[in-house]
């Protein structure tokens, strides 16, 4: 497979066009951001960790029967994936109370939610990502109906298998964000993709409560970097 020009840049990673059709390479930076690009950083070692890791999950969720964009890791840095179409919606499971959740309804952080909970944001930069519900994500063409309930039906699914993986390594899943697409492959099926990392989910040690994800960075907690090897060593990666 041939690495083509550079398709777009975001905040944490690159994507490139491939010479194999409907497939492209996703790069992994260690580029850090928080508050929706207000807060600015790096986190050595921080694309390796959320490569590895991601393709490590995804590969947990397909053989559980979650389809993702994954196809190939590369290097340490670089994985194959397939070519979606982002569905502009960014999904939120929450078993725990934290984070903007704990100010929005005046929960303590560490709150047991009686049940599973799902959020939806419109994924736009420029309006902050808002908060919107099903009917809101209708009405603005986002989704249709079935995506948006084939959506729920694999968010809800990734938090079940990854609540009982966590648990083995001694982690609780708090809270976490996915992102789907729309498969060009297959004609526009639904498909989990983006990444499962420190980034994007809040991962506490289940002993000590010691965050091991970004909110160290967001909260200028220190040692951000020995929080995502930490997670990258309970995975087994490290070996």
């Amino acid at each position: 497979m041939k690495k083509l020009e550079q398709l777009y840049e975001g905040k944490a990673k690159k994507v490139f066009a491939t010479d194999v059709e409907n497939v492209c390479i996703v790069d992994y930076k260690d580029d850090a951001t928080a508050f929706n690009g207000l807060k600015k950083g790096s986190i050595a070692g921080k694309g390796v960790v959320n490569n590895r890791m991601s393709n490590f999950l995804f590969k947990l969720l397909e053989a559980k029967g979650v389809p993702t964009h994954f196809v190939e890791e590369i290097s340490d840095r670089e994985t194959a994936v397939k070519k979606v179409e982002i569905v502009p919606l960014e999904v939120i499971i929450r078993n725990i109370a934290a984070g903007s959740f704990s100010k929005r309804y005046g929960v303590e952080e560490g709150t047991d939610l009686a049940v599973p909970t799902i959020e939806f944001s419109y994924k736009n930069d420029d309006l902050g990502d808002p908060l919107i519900n099903d009917y809101h994500a209708l009405a603005l063409k986002l989704a249709t109906w079935e995506e948006i309930d084939t959506i729920k039906k694999y968010a809800f699914k990734v938090n079940e298998v990854l609540k009982e993986y966590f648990d083995k390594i001694g982690v609780i899943l708090v809270d976490f964000k996915l992102e789907f697409g729309r498969d060009r492959s297959n004609g526009g099926k639904i498909i989990l993709a983006d990444e499962i990392s420190p980034d994007t989910c809040r991962l506490w040690d289940a002993v000590t409560k010691e965050k091991l994800d970004k909110d160290r960075f967001r909260r200028d907690l220190g040692n951000v970097e020995d929080a995502y090897n930490e997670m990258f060593a309970r995975l087994g990666l490290d070996k």
